[in-house]
């Protein structure tokens, strides 16, 4: 049981793990190839508005009327253009960059434009440029009041974001492209430009929220969403706040500001956006000169993730709970039969080790088990054989024993009853010894008799040596 608890228990931790990580990875991945989309949309956006500028650049009236003076036409064509086309501005310079028409602000003209980084481009490559910028508010003023409205946004507190002073943004920021106008010496005779102030215009995440994400939602909530941010401020988003209004003022955090505004690198994680958690991407937008003026942004709902990862884990957990309970069924089963068995054995041996070798193992299998059985019969057999051995051979030296004893108490008393006479034989010999004088004849003859009777004291002493 506790091996199965235990496995149980690292397989599941395991199987979190691993699918917290390839859920998040999976989602990550998914943001990744979203902005990737995203960026695609954001440069058909430019590229269609420089396919409109340069088009119209080519077209004869705009040629013939630039070079006849022929203001009224110029006017009354580009307002009709830039109106089809959704154009916020559409403007043409002369060949040194002064305004001729603003088909904006038909009142404005005669400023020069010749620093702009787009018209710059153009009069300088005689070739069409496309790209993000900065437009100023004294700029955006020239080009109608109106712009100068859309592009003002109040920032509004936002938690984590950069530390700012600044309550209220009055520049935009615009798409904008522009094309030479050439006659037919392809001698440069203005510079037509054109954009799209991004401020509040919706249309470029919408599009990439109902081209990437289809409008899906997901409990009520839309399931991805996108943001064109200029620097650290939403200026144009479908991230909704609260009460369902575009989160448009609001700032992203600081940690996404140094990473992406600050480093120049993309930003892939988990954040908290405006009211929900999303898995994110950013990436900085550069301007013409590759400067890093805003950040493009897409964004899933991490709360499907969230449920998806949940109700892996709990289907993950319910299979893994019940191969444990299978296990631990068919371990019970498994266990019965070793342990009964086992049990039989420690029975048979506690009857051996109380000397019960006649006892056997009864065990009618054909496994291990029956195996070790018949092995523990074999040893007892064995045990009561080298039993039996080892009480005849212990009978034996018993009767040896008591045979010598018996032996050893005959010749104490033997040696007991010999030793008196001998003691008395060598007393009176040493006795007669001291009396009898030197030259006497039977002196030699004593002597003898008191060897032999020290001898036979000696034999004595070692037959009682002996019984002891």
């Amino acid at each position: 049981m506790a091996v199965i608890v235990v496995c149980g228990l690292i397989s599941t931790l395991t199987g979190v793990h691993i699918i917290t990580t390839d859920v998040i990875r999976e989602a990550q991945a998914k943001v990744k190839a979203d902005l990737n989309s995203a960026r695609e949309i954001y440069a058909q956006e430019i590229k269609e508005i420089e396919n409109v500028v340069n088009f119209t650049a080519l077209r004869f009236f705009v040629k013939d009327a630039v070079a006849g003076n022929d203001i009224a036409k110029l006017e009354k064509e580009l307002l009709k253009i830039k109106k089809d086309n959704g154009l916020d501005v559409l403007t043409l310079t002369d060949r040194n960059g002064a305004v001729i028409v603003r088909a904006g602000n038909l009142s404005c003209c005669g400023d020069n434009q010749s620093s702009n980084v787009i018209v710059s481009a153009v009069l300088s490559s005689k070739t069409a440029a496309a790209g993000t910028e900065i437009v100023s508010k004294e700029e955006l003023v020239k080009e109608g009041e109106d712009f100068v409205k859309q592009a003002g946004i109040k920032l509004i507190p936002t938690l984590k974001a950069k530390a700012t002073f600044k309550t209220e943004e009055f520049s935009g920021m615009m798409i904008k492209a522009g094309a030479p106008v050439l006659d037919n010496n392809n001698e440069l005779l203005g510079v037509l430009y054109g954009g799209r102030l991004l401020n509040k215009d919706y249309k470029v995440v919408d599009k990439i929220k109902n081209i990437v994400y289809k409008d899906v939602k997901y409990k009520g909530k839309d399931i991805g969403t996108a943001t064109i941010f200029q620097e650290d401020l939403r200026i144009s988003t479908n991230v909704r706040t609260q009460d369902n209004k575009r989160a448009i003022g609001t700032r992203v955090s600081k940690e996404v500001y140094d990473a992406v505004l600050v480093n120049g690198t993309s930003w892939i994680d988990r954040a908290f956006v405006v009211n929900n958690w999303y898995i994110t991407a950013y990436e900085p937008i550069r301007g013409i000169k590759g400067d890093i003026i805003g950040m493009l942004y897409v964004g899933i709902l991490e709360e499907k993730f969230t449920d998806i990862k949940k109700k892996a884990l709990l289907i993950f957990s319910g299979i893994t709970l019940t191969g444990m309970l299978i296990a631990l069924v068919i371990s019970g089963f498994l266990s019965g039969g070793i342990l009964e068995p086992v049990k039989r054995l420690v029975f048979a041996s506690h009857e051996w080790a109380k000397g019960n070798l006649e006892y056997k193992v009864v065990l009618k299998r054909k496994d291990e088990m029956g195996e070790l059985a018949d092995t523990f019969n074999r040893m007892a057999f064995s045990l009561k054989e080298k039993n039996e051995q080892l009480k005849e051979y212990t009978e034996q030296q018993i009767m040896r024993s008591e045979k010598l004893a018996t032996l050893g108490q005959l010749a104490a008393g033997v040696a007991h009853e010999i030793n008196n006479p001998l003691g008395a034989i060598l007393m009176y010999t040493h006795l007669a010894l001291e009396d009898l004088p030197v030259e006497s004849i039977l002196r030699e003859n004593l002597e003898k008799a008191a060897r032999e009777a020290s001898r036979c004291r000696d034999i004595v002493q070692g037959l009682l040596d002996f019984a002891r």
